[in-house]
């Protein structure tokens, strides 16, 4: 006798064998994120005391629960905050500095020439765009667009996990391609991704995890930072 319902009718489902798991990890804080800078290629200058820290208390959870064992790639964007999240990670999830694979396509929406610019500049520049009237206008010359970055960011992740099919990846990222994954495969699954923005909280160094299998994606956790609160 079954003690479960008909998967039609089920509201959860049990985690599929063979499936490919996603981590993705937002970095540590930035220097961008407390000076007011932009943070692309030019304005990214790593991580904050506090930053390194948040991601080192990530890693010290990782290494006691092991809840990410088995690791076998770990990502990183070209971005500094992430390449300094990942390099603090490495060892507890049991992978060579020297094998972190670097990722252009990972990383925060390309900013063009607003790169490194203050907010006050940028805008005196370049004005201040809104993308939830028009999310297809650039961020600046030679910048992305939010449609744009979505897709970019969305088609990166998705290329990884065809590359490590059955395997579990952690990839060392940012709060824009975290939302992306959320606008791409939830909620375009209840109506047409349009454009509009979450806007989420994603925490700094918190896990987001997703679940790749049958061509379809799945929410396994997301915004997870409870090493916060056991070292606080």
């Amino acid at each position: 006798m079954s003690v479960k319902p008909p998967e039609g009718l089920r509201t959860t489902s049990d985690p599929v064998e063979g499936a490919t798991t996603i981590v993705l990890v937002r970095h540590g804080q930035g220097n961008c994120n407390i000076s007011g800078k932009i943070g692309g290629p030019i304005g990214c200058t790593g991580l904050t005391e506090l930053g390194a820290g948040q991601v080192s208390d990530l890693a010290r959870r990782l290494e006691k629960t092991r809840e990410l064992e088995h690791t076998s790639a770990l990502y990183a964007s070209v971005l500094p905050r992430a390449i300094e999240t990942a390099e603090l990670l490495a060892s507890a999830l049991d992978i060579d500095r020297s094998a972190i694979e670097r990722d252009c396509e990972l990383c925060e929406l390309h900013p063009g020439e607003g790169d490194g610019l203050i907010w006050e500049e940028f805008v005196e520049r370049f004005g201040a765009k809104d993308w939830d009237l028009d999310p297809s206008l650039a961020f600046a010359p030679g910048g992305e667009s939010w449609l744009t970055f979505v897709d970019r960011a969305t088609r990166a992740i998705e290329r990884i996990a065809q590359r490590h099919k059955g395997e579990r990846v952690v990839i060392a990222t940012h709060a824009g391609v975290i939302e992306a994954s959320m606008l791409q495969w939830v909620r375009s699954t209840i109506q047409p991704f349009d454009g509009n923005r979450l806007r989420l909280p994603t925490k700094h160094a918190s896990i987001t995890e997703w679940e790749y299998a049958n061509g379809s994606w799945r929410l396994v956790r997301y915004n997870d930072a409870a090493h916060a609160a056991m070292t606080a």
